[in-house]
């Protein structure tokens, strides 16, 4: 899962640096904004096929690789 993710991340943030510091903040670095976000979550319903409503969720869950697995985790990705 983790692999996947980070290569959507990279496709989106359009930067290898995600694989860097898995706990970086995306939004603080400039690497995601609220579009990339949404770009990320169908992504990730694609990819991962589960269902996730942006608004179930604060900008700032978005913010890590950590706290993306997180989200996946509690939604049975594996």
């Amino acid at each position: 899962m983790e692999e996947k993710l980070l290569e959507i991340l990279e496709k989106i943030c359009d930067d290898e640096a995600v694989r860097e510091d898995l706990e970086m903040d995306l939004m603080e670095e400039g690497l995601m904004d609220s579009i990339a976000v949404v770009e990320l979550i169908v992504a990730i319903e694609e990819e991962f096929g589960v269902a996730l409503s942006p608004t179930e969720y604060e900008k700032e869950d978005w913010s890590t690789v950590r706290k993306i697995e997180k989200i996946l985790k509690e939604k049975g990705v594996q």
